[in-house]
């Protein structure tokens, strides 16, 4: 099969295509034909090597971690998973998702609804279900007032349709040319730079942060101690206030719920970019290079 990897820890330039054997789905996995994979900045961040101690990988490495795909091949012991179904889900451990085929773990993986786009159903498992889990951690209630860091992207765009159908306010910071958006999905923007906390119009009760650093820092110092934090782009810097990363579930049930709120119009992804299989450099690179608005995706069939 082709895919597309990287060689070694580095920059784009270890990036290429390879060809790979198809690998065989062993017990509770299933073997996936990829029509979409969606594109993260964990992506890069592994390549990079900044994942090292929680990412494992032999390489070269494919990249990628959701896809969305038909099921070709099952291992033992999978039940609720046959030859033919429309899936997506998670890339199991050590196997990516640019690629034309890859290997899912069944209890990571989810019925993809008729109505929900090849496309769309590859942002769900790493976007909008670290968006999911990032909110479930803060438990705010309706009324609050939510803070999101790096609002713009992906998982930040989810997090504010999200938080709007709980009925959260949300005060979401990202750089200027993203404020449309932002204001369409509901929510008050906040324009990103040195001095933002300080346009903050009222109290905020709970902070995502998707951006981490000297953002993270400035929001932290700023707000009322004790205030929940959940950091995905720098748990270890929000522990010093007492927050933590997002405590992902990735099972059947909580990627089908997210499937259900996207076929009931609460959630809707926004793809902006679709790139093929073979121009997948330049898919991840847009979003290495923190261009991108909503989500890329990588069209594999």
């Amino acid at each position: 099969m082709i895919a597309y990897g990287f060689s070694e820890y580095g920059g784009p330039e270890t990036e290429s295509l390879l060809d790979l054997p198809i690998a065989e789905p062993g017990s509770g996995q299933i073997l996936v034909a990829v029509h979409a994979a969606g594109v993260n900045p964990a992506d890069w961040k592994v390549r990079a090597g900044n994942r090292k101690d929680t990412v494992q990988i032999t390489l070269p490495a494919v990249l990628g971690r959701e896809v969305s795909g038909t099921v070709v091949g099952a291992g033992s012991g999978v039940a609720e998973f046959s030859v033919g179904d429309e899936v997506f889900g998670a890339t199991a451990s050590g196997y990516g998702g640019y690629a034309q085929y890859t290997v899912l773990n069944a209890s990571s993986t989810a019925h993809k609804p008729d109505s929900v786009s090849w496309a769309a159903a590859a942002t769900l498992p790493v976007a909008a279900g670290t968006a999911y889990d990032s909110l479930r951690g803060l438990a705010l209630v309706s009324g609050n007032t939510l803070l999101v860091l790096g609002a713009g992207g992906g998982v930040g765009s989810s997090v504010l349709q999200l938080a709007r159908a709980d009925d959260i306010d949300v005060l979401a910071v990202a750089s200027p040319g993203k404020r449309e958006w932002i204001e369409s999905l509901g929510a008050e923007f906040v324009a990103a730079g040195p001095d933002y906390v300080h346009s903050l119009s009222r109290p905020v009760h709970g902070i995502v942060d998707l951006v981490g650093g000297d953002t993270l820092r400035a929001a932290a110092s700023n707000v009322h101690s004790g205030t929940p934090i959940v950091s995905v782009a720098d748990p270890t810097l929000a522990a010093r206030w007492g927050g933590s990363g997002a405590q992902r579930d990735r099972t059947t049930a909580a990627f089908t719920r997210l499937a259900d709120l996207v076929t009931n119009g609460v959630l809707r992804p926004r793809i902006d970019h679709v790139f093929p299989l073979d121009r997948a450099g330049e898919a991840l690179a847009l979003v290495e290079n923190g261009h991108a608005l909503g989500k890329v995706v990588v069209e594999v069939r």
